[in-house]
């Protein structure tokens, strides 16, 4: 369990496409999100989260968002490997995804995604997506995380 901290509580982006990631961050912030830290690669995300949930004296993010374009099995993989690390700290990973049919979204959840959202080419789906993200961030709020 992670301890109470001097830091704020945050969501840990991981999004390889620097214009993608802006966006939204911006969306999150303009729907309440707290501070959004983009991690631009997939292992650049594999270092922060070792650095990062092996210190038990620092925050750890509260919702960590999977967007990896490089490949169409990027986001799979990368749940594959880290969901059980995540899982553990009681940190719930919620994965970016075309609008797909519900097999694809079920395999990303059976390989433990806490849940999936989708890439919005139209500007009021993406606001609600977005607003959709923060509800879900604010509502696996850790006890801990109160007061701060």
């Amino acid at each position: 369990m992670n301890v109470v901290s001097g830091d704020m509580p945050f969501i840990a982006l991981i999004d390889d496409d620097g214009h993608s990631a802006h966006l939204l961050i911006r969306m999150l912030a303009a729907h309440g999100a707290p501070q959004v830290r983009h991690i631009g690669s997939a292992e650049a995300s594999e270092a922060f989260l070792v650095e990062c949930l092996s210190d038990i004296d620092r925050e750890w993010p509260g919702l960590v968002i999977l967007d990896l374009k490089s490949h169409s099995g990027a986001n799979l993989e990368f749940v594959t490997r880290h969901q059980a690390l995540l899982r553990q700290k009681g940190i719930p990973l919620a994965v970016m995804m075309q609008t797909t049919d519900r097999a694809r979204r079920q395999e990303m959840q059976d390989s433990g995604a806490a849940t999936v959202f989708f890439r919005q080419a139209e500007l009021d789906a993406y606001r609600r997506e977005a607003a959709a993200i923060v509800s879900f961030w604010a509502r696996n709020q850790r006890l801990d995380a109160v007061g701060m």
